[in-house]
């Protein structure tokens, strides 16, 4: 009776495979997964792959206009961070056209597109020259130039910075994908990305001859460019964007040249992978630092952790930083208790350095602080000389 029974179920499974019939838990789950796939596929719409790559490499095609445009965007960044306008900044950013070279470097990668990856590459260095030049010559003409908050803010990389990268990318990748013209979606990637400022910031740091910021602000420039590459290429191969076949360009595609592009392109998409972990370490052990050092006191009232970043981009031997108020109470003829007298409350900010502050920097520190706490009694500067 056992062997009938489990006979049957055989047959009733068979029955049900060859007639499509399945239980209801396991239709419901695949009408959903057939949903979701309609719901977020996103080569529907996509446009001719030929328009998709004029698109795309056309922003690494560089001509008089093109650097022009950057010069006054770069001018206009420059007063945005030295005045602290987000206006300005904005506007800047707006104009920019340095987001071009950087999604055609992520379309020569993903396609295996050599000349297109060096011309992207070359543009894109020949663009950061000029932004490092103007705005070393601004910040060395301008009268007021000093260390703002908008300029700390534009060389202190966080992992955030990192994720509005990589969503940046992943936005400017399908944008220039689709049917329609992307020009507004492009414009919204290339502001929330901040491609710009950090440069302008990098050149302040060379006017200022200051190695740690200008290092800081190119590091979070370059976790920028890295992030919103990897996203953009991570799009175009979803696309599936055919790949540069004529590996030796002389017109003919064999059988040989096509098996070594796929073996080409699986081995560079694991290089960029792995390298770019390795570029994100030092952003994320910042990142670590300041949520670390932000978590030990009375913190967010003072916004200690986006002071913490800016300490940290602009003081040599940077160790800590801590802000929180200290009571004191003196007694008035010869009273022991608190209540006979006066009880003053002050607010006391620490900067922990391995090196000795110069009074400079101090004054700087100093200024930062009081962006963000006021009524600031004052800043006591502790030093562990190595």
């Amino acid at each position: 009776m056992e062997l009938d029974k489990q006979q049957i179920k055989r047959v009733r499974r068979r029955h049900h495979r060859r007639h499509g019939i399945r239980p209801a838990v396991v239709r419901l789950v695949h009408e959903a997964r057939k949903f979701l796939a309609r719901s977020f596929n996103v080569r529907q719409g996509r446009a001719p792959y030929p328009v998709i790559r004029k698109r795309f490499v056309s922003g690494a095609q560089l001509n008089g206009t093109h650097l022009c445009i950057l010069i006054v965007a770069m001018t206009i960044a420059c007063i945005g961070l030295d005045t602290n306008s987000d206006i300005a900044i904005v506007g800047a950013m707006l104009i920019c056209p340095l987001m071009g070279s950087v999604l055609a470097m992520a379309y020569g990668i993903a396609t295996l597109d050599r000349r297109v990856t060096e011309q992207a590459i070359a543009g894109l260095a020949l663009q950061m020259a000029f932004c490092l030049v103007t705005s070393t010559i601004y910040f060395k003409l301008s009268p007021i130039a000093s260390t703002t908050a908008a300029i700390v803010d534009n060389s202190t990389p966080t992992v955030w910075d990192l994720a509005i990268a990589l969503a940046g990318g992943f936005a400017g990748g399908l944008g220039n994908s689709r049917d329609q013209e992307p020009a507004t979606l492009i414009s919204g990637v290339a502001v929330a990305t901040a491609l710009m400022p950090p440069l302008c910031a990098a050149g302040y740091g060379i006017a200022a001859a200051s190695l740690s910021l200008f290092l800081s602000a190119l590091y979070e420039f370059g976790i920028n460019v890295v992030f919103i590459a990897l996203a953009a290429e991570g799009m175009l191969l979803a696309l599936r964007v055919p790949l540069k076949r004529d590996l030796n360009d002389d017109g003919i595609v064999t059988d040989e040249e096509s098996r070594l592009a796929d073996e080409l392109s699986r081995k560079v998409r694991r290089r960029v992978i792995a390298g770019t972990i390795v570029f994100a370490i030092p952003c994320v052990l910042l990142t670590a630092g300041s949520i670390g050092s932000a978590a030990d006191g009375v913190q967010d009232g003072y916004g200690v952790m986006q002071t913490t970043r800016e300490l940290a981009a602009v003081l040599p031997g940077f160790e800590d930083y801590s802000v929180g108020s200290e009571v004191s109470a003196s007694s008035g003829d010869g009273a022991t208790s608190v209540a006979a007298g006066t009880v003053t409350r002050e607010v006391v900010a620490r900067v922990t350095t391995t090196d000795e502050l110069d009074e400079g920097e101090r004054d700087t520190a100093r200024k930062l602080i009081r962006l963000n706490v006021p009524g600031l009694t004052r800043v006591e500067f502790i030093s562990h000389e190595q």
